[in-house]
């Protein structure tokens, strides 16, 4: 099955109801590169013991040497293509981290996994919870897809503690399945379907605080 046309570019915003500033997932442009460069520079010690790498290049030393430029066009590429949905996070007109809907399947699955990171500065303000519950919303009742998994490093207590607060539903563990800061890593596998929010909005459960998709309390 082929993917939907007109996906991509796509503008989420979430009005948060504790006060707190609008969170806003949207493409990357060109004109953010000072602004991306120098997050990712400023948080590199946050993000290391997280960050994907190849086995061939174990401290991703070839991916900071990619230019700006050709990272935004290969985003726009797959999200025209229908496999990626690549969304920088906004917060008070200030970029603070990147939300992805990444390996999008249109066949017997209609499926796809979510990554993202939030800078140091954002942590702790229900920043990444926020755009995680806004890209489930956009891959359930915008895209029309039935599952988004997330498959998180056990030793990553934040991103662990954002599943869990969405209810995620944890699936097992993946042995062994993916490269991370210069190894081949353990991850924890949670995921949720449309069945879990039974038509209803993740964002407005969230900004409610009465989530609860994946059966826990």
């Amino acid at each position: 099955m082929s993917p939907p046309r007109g996906l991509w570019p796509s503008l989420l915003r979430v009005r948060r109801l504790d006060g707190e500033p609008d969170v806003v997932l949207r493409a990357l442009r060109g004109r953010d590169r000072a602004e991306w460069e120098a997050l990712r520079r400023a948080n590199e010690d946050w993000l290391a013991p997280w960050e994907a790498s190849a086995p061939s290049d174990p401290y991703g030393t070839a991916a900071r040497r990619r230019r700006f430029a050709q990272l935004v066009r290969a985003y726009d590429r797959d999200a025209h293509r229908g496999v990626l949905q690549p969304f920088c996070i906004e917060v008070g007109g200030a970029l603070v981290g990147q939300m992805h809907l990444n390996g999008i399947e249109w066949g017997a699955t209609r499926s796809g996994n979510a990554g993202y990171w939030v800078a140091r500065a954002a942590a702790g303000r229900g920043v990444a919870t926020t755009a995680l519950a806004a890209l489930v919303d956009h891959a359930f009742l915008g895209l029309g897809l039935h599952r988004v998994a997330v498959d998180v490093h056990p030793d990553n207590v934040a991103s662990l503690a954002v599943v869990r607060r969405l209810g995620f539903r944890e699936e097992g563990v993946r042995y062994r399945y993916m490269h991370i800061a210069g190894a081949w890593r353990d991850l924890v596998a949670f995921a949720l379907t449309v069945e879990d929010l039974r038509g209803d909005s993740l964002v407005a459960r969230w900004n409610g605080r009465g989530v609860n998709p994946g059966g826990r309390e």
